[in-house]
C-alpha cells in the first residue's frame, strides 16, 4: 500500500480542488503541504455550484464535508421561456434532476476546515501567501517544488491550480483552453429581490430553472448565504458589440434580461443589489494524460469543461475521491499515478465533449424555444445527450409530481 510508506505530497493551489487533494492524501496517511499563493482567506467568493446528492452523501460519510454544512437540496429541473409576442413566463417542460446546491466559499470552507484538522492519518500544513516559484524532478525520481524560502522534495506534487495552471505545461507544455466563443454571467442576488415574487420564489425553492432565449439561456437556483439564502444566476450568451475586460457586467446582464427574458425574470435580474458579478469567456481544455509520476494534475488544472456539464467543483472533488483510493491501493506511487491518469483522463474528456454539445445546443444553435413543449424538449435533449450519461441530464422525460 502506497500509504504506508509516509508520502510526502505537496499540493499547488488551495482552492476547493487543493483542499479536496490534501484531504485524500492525509486520509490514505501521506504528509501534505498545500501551497496557496493569494495571502487572503478564499471564502468570500459567494457563487453557486451545485454537485450531485450521492457524492455530496459520500463526502460526508467519509469526512470530506461537515454534515452542518448548509445546502439547498432541489429535485425538478423546469425549462422556462418568453411568451412569444409578449412579456410572460411560459413553462416549456419539467424534468427529474435532483441536485445538491451549495455555495462555493461555503463548500471551500468546509474542505479547508477538514484538511486543517487532519482529517485522516497524515498531517496538513497549509501554507497562504506561499506561491511555487518552479516545479522539477530530482535525479531520485521525486518531485523538487521551490518557493522563495527554498526548495522542498515531495514523492507526489499535485496541481491544483486551477483553469491557467502553470503546473500543467509541465505535462502538456504548449496546451491552453479553447475559447467557445461566448460569455457566462455569473452573480448571486439576495432573496429579497424575489419579495414581489412569491410565484418564482415558490418555484425556485423545489426546483432549479433553466430559461431559455434567443442565442442563449440562463440557470437559476437557490444556495444558501450569510443567514438567508440567496439566488444564484448563471447566463450565457454572446458578448456585448463592445466592452472591457474591467467593465461591470452588471449593467449588460439586465439589458440582456429587459430584452430577452419574461418581465418577472427579467425584474429579479434587474435588482440592483447583486451581492456578486462576474463575467467569463467560455472556453475547454484536456490534458492528453492526468498524471505522469511524480506529477499529477487535479480539478481545473487537469482540464476545463464548459460550465453546461456543472462539474468544475464536482471534478475536483471526484479526482479527489479517485486519488485517496489509488494511493491506499498502491503498491507504488508511481502505480497509483498510472491508475489515477487512466480513470481521471478519460473522465475529463467525457465531460469536455459533453460540454461542446450542451453549449452548442443551448447557446451556439438554440432551438425555437417557445415552440417546444414537454414532449419537444424530452426528444431534443435526449438527441443532445447521444447517449451520454450525467448527474444533471440523466432522466429527460422521467414523471415529475408538479
Amino acid at each position: 500500500m502506497a500509504a504506508a510508506t509516509a508520502l510526502r505530497i505537496g499540493v499547488i493551489g488551495g482552492s476547493i480542488a487543493g483542499c479536496a487533494a490534501a484531504v485524500a492524501g492525509s486520509r490514505a496517511g501521506a504528509d501534505v503541504t498545500v501551497y496557496e499563493r493569494s495571502g487572503a482567506e478564499l471564502q468570500d467568493r459567494g457563487f453557486g455550484i451545485v454537485i450531485p446528492p450521492p457524492l455530496h452523501r459520500e463526502l460526508v460519510t467519509s469526512g470530506y464535508l461537515d454534515a452542518r454544512m448548509e445546502t439547498a437540496p432541489v429535485a425538478t429541473r423546469v425549462w422556462l421561456t418568453r411568451e412569444p409576442g409578449g412579456r410572460s413566463t411560459r413553462e416549456l417542460a419539467r424534468q427529474s434532476s435532483p441536485v445538491t446546491p451549495c455555495n462555493w466559499g461555503l463548500l471551500w470552507r468546509s474542505l479547508r476546515a477538514s484538511a486543517g484538522a487532519g482529517a485522516g492519518a497524515g498531517a496538513v500544513r497549509y501554507l497562504r501567501g506561499e506561491p511555487v516559484t518552479s516545479v522539477g524532478e530530482g535525479p531520485d525520481g521525486r518531485a523538487v517544488a521551490t518557493t522563495a524560502r527554498g526548495a522542498e522534495r515531495y514523492d507526489i506534487v499535485v496541481g491544483a491550480d486551477g483553469h491557467a495552471s502553470r503546473t500543467r505545461q509541465l505535462l502538456a507544455p504548449g496546451l491552453t483552453p479553447e475559447p467557445a466563443g461566448y460569455l457566462v454571467w455569473r452573480g448571486a442576488i439576495p432573496l429579497s429581490a424575489l419579495a414581489d415574487h412569491p410565484r418564482e420564489l415558490e418555484l425556485l425553492r423545489g426546483a432549479w430553472v433553466t430559461l431559455g432565449f434567443p442565442g442563449g439561456h440562463g440557470i437559476f437556483y437557490l444556495i444558501p448565504g450569510a443567514g438567508d439564502r440567496l439566488l444564484a444566476y448563471a447566463i450565457y450568451g454572446r458578448p456585448p458589440a463592445a466592452s472591457s475586460a474591467d467593465a461591470d457586467p452588471g449593467p449588460y446582464v439586465r439589458e440582456l434580461a429587459r430584452e430577452h427574458f419574461p418581465a418577472a425574470w427579467a425584474e429579479i435580474v434587474g435588482h440592483g443589489t447583486h451581492r456578486t458579478t462576474a463575467c467569463h469567456p467560455v472556453a475547454d481544455v484536456q490534458v492528453p494524460r492526468a498524471a505522469r509520476a511524480p506529477l499529477l494534475l487535479a480539478g481545473d488544472a487537469a482540464g476545463v469543461s464548459r460550465p453546461h456539464t456543472a462539474s468544475g467543483a464536482v471534478k475536483a472533488l471526484q479526482d479527489a475521491l479517485c486519488l485517496e483510493r489509488v494511493l491506499r491501493e498502491g503498491p507504488t506511487p508511481a502505480a497509483a499515478l498510472e491508475r489515477y491518469a487512466d480513470e481521471r483522463t478519460a473522465a475529463g474528456a467525457h465531460l469536455v465533449a459533453l460540454g461542446r454539445r450542451m453549449g452548442r445546443a443551448q447557446v451556439e444553435e438554440t432551438p425555437d424555444w417557445a415552440a417546444m413543449g414537454q414532449e419537444e424538449v424530452d426528444v431534443w435533449f435526449r438527441g443532445v445527450l447521444a447517449g451520454t450519461r450525467h448527474y444533471l441530464y440523466e432522466q429527460p422525460g422521467a414523471a415529475v409530481t408538479s
